[in-house]
C-alpha cells in the first residue's frame, strides 16, 4: 500500500446485519424493553433490567448444553430433571467438613455430567432416538427424586451458594458473571476448536461426518455430557437463588432452554446455529414472562405462550431447513 493511500475498511451491509438471527433477537429484546418501559413505568429501571438478566442467566446456562446437543442433531429432554436433581441433591451430599460447599458442588456437577454421559452412550451405542433416550432418563430421575426427597423442599446454606444467590461483584450478579464466563468458553469451543467443527459436521450429516474421520460416538457423548454439566450448574444457581431445592424446580427450564436455542437462530434439525443467539433468546424469554407477571396473567397463559412460541419457531426452522 502506498504511503498516501487511504485505508479502506470493509463495508458493513445493514441488510446482512439485520438478517443475522442473533442480532435480530437482540434488537427485539431492546425493542421490548423500550416498549414495556412506556407501558409500565419502572419496567425499564436499571435494577429491574438487571434482575431480568439475572433470571436470563438461569435459562442461558441451561441453553448452553442444549445448544451443543441441538447443533449436533439431537435434543435433551432430561435438562429439567437434571436441574432438579442438582438442586435437590447438592444439600444431600453436603459433608460436615465441607464448610464452603465446594465439595458438594463438585460432586453435584460430576453426577450431572455422568447423567449426560449416560444419555450420550444410549444415543451413540444403543442407537436410541435422542428424544426417547432423554425422556426415559428424565422419567427415571423424577422417580428417583420422589424416593430421595419425597414432596418436601430441602434447604441448603453454604458460602458458595450464598455467593451464587446474592453476591454482586462489581455490581454484577454472580449468576450473570458465571453465565458470561460459561458463554465465552462455549462460543470458543463451538467456533474456534476442532471439537466445535466436529459438532457442526455431526449435525449436518452424520454419515458424511463419519466418512470424513469424525469420531461420531465420542462427539455425541461429549455434547450430552456438556448438556448434563450445564444443567447441573443451572441447578446449583437455582439452589443459591432460592435457598432450597424441591421436586419440579427445574421443570420450567426444559421448554425455556429449547425455546432460547431456536429463538436464537439454531436450527432444531441440527448442523447450523450459534450460542450467540441463545443469549438474547434467554433474556427475551424471561422478559416476556416478566411482562405476563406484570399484567397479572395466569400461569396458564405462560404455558400457552411458550408452547405457541416453540411451535412457531419450529415452523420457521423447518422452512429455513427446506430452503437450504
Amino acid at each position: 500500500m502506498n504511503p498516501g493511500e487511504a485505508v479502506r475498511f470493509p463495508k458493513v451491509r445493514p441488510r446482512a446485519l439485520f438478517a443475522s438471527r442473533p442480532v435480530l433477537t437482540f434488537l427485539i429484546v431492546v425493542a421490548v424493553w423500550i416498549g414495556a418501559s412506556f407501558v409500565k413505568p419502572g419496567f425499564g429501571a436499571f435494577g429491574h433490567l438487571r434482575y431480568l438478566v439475572e433470571l436470563g442467566a438461569v435459562v442461558g446456562l441451561a441453553a448452553i448444553g442444549q445448544t451443543f446437543v441441538v447443533i449436533a442433531g439431537g435434543i435433551d429432554l432430561s435438562v429439567g430433571a437434571i436441574i432438579t436433581v442438582s438442586a435437590v441433591g447438592a444439600p444431600l451430599v453436603a459433608l460436615a467438613f465441607d464448610e464452603s460447599g465446594a465439595f458438594a458442588a463438585l460432586i453435584t456437577l460430576a453426577a450431572a455430567t455422568v447423567i449426560g454421559v449416560l444419555n450420550g452412550l444410549g444415543v451413540a451405542f444403543l442407537r436410541a432416538h435422542p428424544m426417547i433416550m432423554t425422556l426415559a432418563m428424565a422419567t427415571f430421575l423424577q422417580g428417583l427424586l420422589i424416593l430421595l426427597a419425597g414432596g418436601s423442599a430441602i434447604s441448603a446454606q453454604s458460602p458458595l451458594l450464598e455467593w451464587l444467590g446474592s453476591a454482586r461483584p462489581g455490581g454484577v450478579p454472580a449468576g450473570v458473571l458465571v453465565w458470561a464466563i460459561a458463554s465465552v468458553l462455549s462460543l470458543l469451543a463451538l467456533h474456534a476448536t476442532p471439537f466445535g467443527a466436529r459438532v457442526f459436521a455431526l449435525g449436518a450429516n452424520s454419515l458424511a461426518a463419519t466418512l470424513s474421520g469424525v469420531n461420531v460416538p465420542a462427539t455425541t457423548v461429549a455434547v450430552y455430557a456438556i448438556s448434563g454439566l450445564t444443567a447441573g450448574m443451572t441447578g446449583l444457581l437455582l439452589l443459591g437463588m432460592n435457598g432450597q431445592g424441591y421436586v419440579g424446580i427445574g421443570d420450567p427450564y426444559l421448554l425455556s432452554s429449547i425455546a432460547a436455542v431456536v429463538l436464537g437462530g439454531t436450527s432444531i434439525l441440527g448442523g447450523s446455529g450459534t450460542y450467540a443467539g441463545s443469549i438474547p433468546g434467554a433474556v427475551l424469554l424471561v422478559t416476556i414472562t416478566g411482562l405476563i407477571t406484570v399484567v397479572n396473567a395466569s400461569p396458564g397463559w405462560r404455558s400457552i405462550l411458550f408452547g405457541s412460541l416453540i411451535l412457531a419457531l419450529l415452523l420457521i426452522s423447518g422452512r429455513e431447513a427446506r430452503r437450504r
